[in-house]
């Protein structure tokens, strides 16, 4: 039985319970309340895995759960790619990316098992990654010029490697065919790392590196002979682009950046697209990236999307010419 003070007490702790239940509610949906999964189409060691984890620990701390990378390559990138698309566009699941998988993919496989135009949405741009023109140290040319004779005498009977069909730097590899009119044999991989490790150990002849063999170049075991970019690396100012070689118009620059499932919710992208900007303005980011070749690319979604956007029409000109299909 009730007394009136009971009851009056009673309604006092449901009254307060029901106040707190939206903040408490408001609490626990709050984003970020769980750890955060940065997949990676690529295998580990190439440019999207180094600049994955170069930005994630600040990430994490700045977001104050676990950032967590997964690599999932193959396919030139699809399968990571479908991995994150197919994930809750709850900011959850993040995909690091080259703009191959966007800009190229599309057009060199006839068929994909996902749309990366529909199915995932822009959040940040990270690194523009040049590509440098590298040969193993046994081959005699010494110079561009040299180089580009040496293979003409030799229709052929040298390869190059790339992180596979459609990847920037097989892209590269094909406009360098085109412009010179000299023949080579592409070997794809699965991963720019297992293409550099092949080409130390002399199994290629050379490769359009996208910057993780640099410090390979610094130690005397890769011959540098140019950059595939429009203008030249700070990192190695005496050595000429392609462009000044001869090839005029030769770029077959790349962006990596980051993506999430579409229709994650905008407050989220906001949020992720502020924080990735001030860690790529950090020191040390920024001097990480530097030493794959590249240069720190902040800016908004809308950017990204633009340059997603002219990448795609440029790289579907070679594709176009060289009728470049996916393995």
């Amino acid at each position: 039985m009730t007394t009136p003070r009971s009851r009056r007490a009673l309604l006092a702790l449901l009254l307060a319970t029901a106040a707190a239940a939206p903040a408490a509610y408001a609490q626990g949906s709050a984003w970020p309340s769980k750890p955060i999964k940065i997949v990676v189409n690529f295998p580990p060691g190439g440019a999207a895995d180094q600049i994955a984890r170069a930005v994630s620990l600040p990430l994490q701390e700045a977001l104050g759960q676990p950032v967590l990378i997964e690599n999932r390559g193959g396919a030139n990138g699809n399968i990571g790619g479908e991995v994150a698309a197919r994930a809750p566009a709850d900011g959850y699941t993040l995909l690091m990316s080259s703009g191959g998988m966007v800009s190229v993919n599309p057009h060199i496989y006839p068929k994909m098992a996902f749309d990366p135009a529909k199915e995932l949405m822009p959040v940040a741009a990270a690194a523009r990654v040049l590509v440098f023109l590298v040969t193993k140290p046994s081959l005699p040319p010494e110079n561009i010029k040299d180089f580009i004779a040496y293979v003409k005498e030799r229709p052929g009977k040298l390869s190059y490697g790339s992180p596979g069909t459609g990847s920037s730097p097989h892209l590269a590899g094909e406009m360098f065919k085109s412009q010179t009119g000299l023949y080579a044999v592409h070997v794809p991989y699965r991963g720019a790392a297992p293409a550099l490790q092949d080409l130390l150990a002399g199994q290629l002849d050379y490769y359009f590196d996208p910057g993780i063999g640099l410090a390979q170049v610094r130690a005397g075991k890769l011959r540098l002979l140019a950059v595939g970019s429009p203008k030249r690396s700070p990192l190695f100012p005496d050595v000429p682009t392609l462009d000044e070689a001869g090839l005029k118009g030769f770029d077959a620059d790349t962006v990596f950046g980051f993506y999430a499932p579409a229709r994650t919710p905008p407050e989220i992208v906001t949020r992720l697209n502020r924080e990735i900007n001030r860690i790529l303005a950090m020191p040390a980011v920024k001097e990480r990236i530097a030493s794959l070749g590249g240069e720190a690319l902040p800016g908004t979604p809308a950017a990204f999307q633009e340059r997603i956007a002219a990448d795609s029409t440029r790289f579907a000109a070679i594709i176009r010419e060289r009728k470049i299909l996916a393995d």
